[in-house]
């Protein structure tokens, strides 16, 4: 009987995996609002580590290409045809496999190129590149001041001289936060104002954000933490950061990955949501619901969660706003993982009625193809049609592309 066990094994596991095969095929790739172009448009790899995720011109065809912050492999870019079809080009970044977190794009050296910034947690190593303008770059990282356990990662001109300068939030054993300031006589280099401009907090950050809060022309720096509380700092306008007592009120411990800014009831105020977990992989230590905090005037926010965001299980790496619907109403997009126990799941949609008052809306907006995990996002024009796509990354899953209709 033995020679016919086999065939019979082999038929089995032919069937379900085609069976799998198929039901992975006939998952929703449509919804009135995106269709999800990934397996025609993307480089395909199923196990891409894609924290995330930038979207800029950077061979200056007048079309947005991605760069990606690779945890555990090398960075990526992928360079636009034009079309929203988009091709690796191996090489352009240092070749090691680095815990890379984050990225940001800017032109640092006042020379009209896009250059990129990463930065690693675990193994520390940031990594920083001058462009050439042809999809191309001169490694520059010896010019970073300093390694750290980094997760958040910002890029603004905090002091008002015309050049872009860098907040990097850091976690480990000894958190204190990085402010470096591009060197106005040798744009491109940087020196260390993190002990003269940064309150000295020692906290696990997660993100930060540099906007202005209210409205000085200053650009003001909000900080997500994975323990409590989350921060903002205002900025004096020579780019030196202070806290003012009960400028963003808490009463809900949070375990925050991201921060967006954005102004969510349209009375020209910017307002901030937190993208929170209810732990990094771990049981339900936190309530993982995003909390939105409106801003009364000056930089002063309440929490007004409970009126104005639904409420939710799964936790959340990553959030985007985007009119998705061009009503004119500033919408959110989640990338969504469930804890306990780090399970794939769809990514979300919250629609905003145009007063900041936020609905779940997944089903007819985002395609079932999106179930993963789900992280780092970006918005932008990819096809150039004028409708703004999504690009999301992916922790050990494809990276996927929708766009917009």
């Amino acid at each position: 009987m033995t020679p016919f066990i086999f065939p019979v094994f082999s038929m089995c596991i032919c069937t379900f995996l085609c069976c799998t095969a198929c039901l992975a095929q006939t998952k929703n790739t449509e919804t009135r609002f995106f269709s999800d172009v990934t397996t025609t448009h993307l480089p395909l790899d199923e196990k891409t580590h894609a924290l995330d995720v930038a979207l800029a011109d950077f061979n200056r065809d007048g079309h947005l290409d991605i760069v990606l912050a690779l945890e555990s492999q090398p960075n990526r870019l992928y360079l636009n045809d034009g079309t929203g079809r988009f091709t690796w080009v191996r090489g352009v970044f240092l070749n090691a496999n680095h815990d890379t977190e984050h990225v940001r794009v800017g032109d640092f050296d006042g020379d009209g190129l896009l250059d990129v910034i990463f930065v690693a947690e675990d193994d520390q190593n940031h990594e920083f590149y001058l462009g050439n303008g042809d999809g191309t770059f001169k490694n520059v990282s010896d010019r970073l001041l300093g390694k750290s356990e980094a997760n958040g990662l910002a890029i603004g001109d905090v002091n008002n001289d015309g050049l872009l300068d860098v907040v990097i939030g850091n976690s480990g054993d000894k958190p204190a936060n990085f402010l470096w300031l591009n060197n106005k006589d040798n744009p491109g280099f940087f020196i260390n104002a993190s002990s003269r401009s940064l309150p000295p907090h020692l906290d696990q950050t997660q993100s930060v954000k540099l906007v202005d809060v209210n409205n000085d022309g200053f650009l003001d720096m909000v900080i997500g933490n994975e323990v409590a509380p989350n921060r903002l700092y205002f900025n004096d306008g020579k780019g030196n950061f202070y806290e003012k007592e009960g400028a963003l009120p808490q009463t809900v411990p949070l375990h925050t990955r991201e921060v967006i800014a954005f102004d969510a009831n349209a009375d020209g105020q910017v307002d901030l949501l937190f993208a929170n977990l209810a732990s990094n992989g771990g049981g339900r230590d936190n309530d993982p619901r995003a909390r939105l905090f409106i801003n009364q005037g000056d930089g002063f926010f309440k929490d007004e969660t409970e009126k104005r965001i639904p409420n939710f299980e799964f936790s959340t790496y990553a959030a985007h706003s985007i009119d998705y619907n061009r009503d004119g109403a500033i919408d959110i997009i989640l990338s969504a993982i469930m804890i306990p126990p780090f399970q794939a799941y769809q990514v979300q949609a919250l629609k905003n009625d145009g007063n900041g008052y936020f609905t779940l809306v997944t089903d007819s907006v985002i395609p079932e193809s999106t179930y993963g995990r789900s992280w780092g996002i970006a918005v932008g024009d990819v096809n150039n049609d004028g409708i703004p796509d999504l690009v999301i990354g992916a922790w050990g899953d494809q990276v996927r592309l929708l766009l917009g209709k």
